[in-house]
C-alpha cells in the first residue's frame, strides 16, 4: 500500500510516522496525536484526499500539507493546492524526492533560531520570531506556504518576482510546475485583498511575475480603514528559513 511505503521512506530519513489507510482514520489519529506535517494521498477510501485536506485546514490551520496524487493532469494538480495543500508529488515518485520535499516544507513552517524582527509595509505587520503575519492589526490565517510566500513578498516591496524565482526561493524549487505560484497568489488574494478580483496589493505584471504594493487597502477594505504608511520600514528584521527536522504522518 501507499502509506506503507512511504512510512518506510520517511522512517528511513528518521521521522517517526504514523499510518493511516483511509481518510477518517487520518483525521481521527491526526486529531489524537496533532502531525508536524500530512502526507496525503489524493485517492483515499471513505474520505478523499481533497476533503481530507479541507478538513484539516478547517481544523488545524497552517499544518504543513504534501499530496500524492497518480492523476498529472493541471486541473488535478490545481485541485490539491485550492484545498490548501502546500506542495504536491505525482506518482511514481522516488524517494529521495518524497524526503526532500517533506524537509523543504517543514523547514519552511517554523525555524527552530528565527532571528528578532519586525517589518512594515504599508498595513501589514510581518513578525518572525512570531511566525505571524498582522493586517491591519489582526493576525492572517495562513497555510505554511502561504506565510512564506507573503513574507518573500513582504520582504521585497514594490520588486517585480517572477513566478520561476518565487519557486525557487519559497518552495526550494529549480523546476517544477509554475501554477503552483499561480494557486498559492490566488489563495494569499482572498484573505488580503479587499476585492481579490482587482487587487490592490498583490498585483499581477504580466508577463513578468508579480509585485507586493505596500499601501493602504483604501476604503474598500474590510474595516473601511485607511493607513497612512505607503512605504515598508524594516526595525531589526532578517531573513530566516524553516525547521531543521520534525515527524511526518501518512
Amino acid at each position: 500500500m501507499v502509506c506503507e511505503v512511504v512510512g518506510q521512506y520517511l522512517r528511513s530519513a528518521g521521522f517517526v510516522v504514523d499510518e493511516a489507510v483511509d481518510g477518517l482514520a487520518g483525521l481521527r489519529r491526526a486529531e489524537a496525536v496533532p502531525p508536524d506535517l500530512v502526507v496525503l494521498d489524493r485517492m483515499l477510501p471513505l474520505l478523499d484526499g481533497i476533503e481530507v485536506c479541507r478538513r484539516i485546514r478547517q481544523n488545524w490551520g497552517a499544518l504543513p500539507v504534501i499530496m500524492l496524487t497518480a492523476l498529472g493532469e493541471e486541473e488535478h494538480r490545481i485541485a490539491g493546492l485550492e484545498a490548501g495543500a502546500d506542495d504536491y508529488l505525482v506518482k511514481p515518485f522516488s524517494p529521495r524526492e518524497l524526503v526532500l520535499r517533506v524537509q523543504s516544507v517543514l523547514r519552511r513552517s517554523r525555524s527552530e533560531s528565527i532571528p528578532e524582527g519586525i517589518l512594515e509595509a504599508g498595513e501589514f505587520t510581518l513578525n518572525l520570531a512570531a511566525h505571524q503575519i498582522r493586517l491591519r492589526g489582526t493576525p492572517l490565517v495562513l497555510t505554511a506556504r502561504e506565510f512564506d510566500l507573503l513574507a518573500y513578498l513582504i520582504w521585497r516591496p514594490s520588486k517585480v518576482l517572477t513566478r520561476e524565482e518565487l519557486l525557487r526561493s519559497v518552495w526550494g524549487w529549480e523546476f517544477g510546475d509554475l501554477s503552483t505560484v499561480t494557486v498559492h497568489v490566488r489563495r494569499l488574494r482572498e484573505k488580503i485583498e479587499a476585492d481579490p478580483a482587482h487587487p490592490l496589493v498583490l498585483n499581477t505584471v504580466w508577463g513578468v511575475g508579480y509585485r507586493f504594493d505596500p499601501v493602504p487597502l483604501g476604503a474598500g477594505a474590510a474595516d473601511g480603514t485607511v493607513s497612512a504608511e505607503n512605504a515598508g520600514t524594516a526595525r531589526g528584521a532578517q531573513s530566516a528559513d524553516g525547521p531543521k527536522n520534525a515527524g511526518g504522518t501518512t
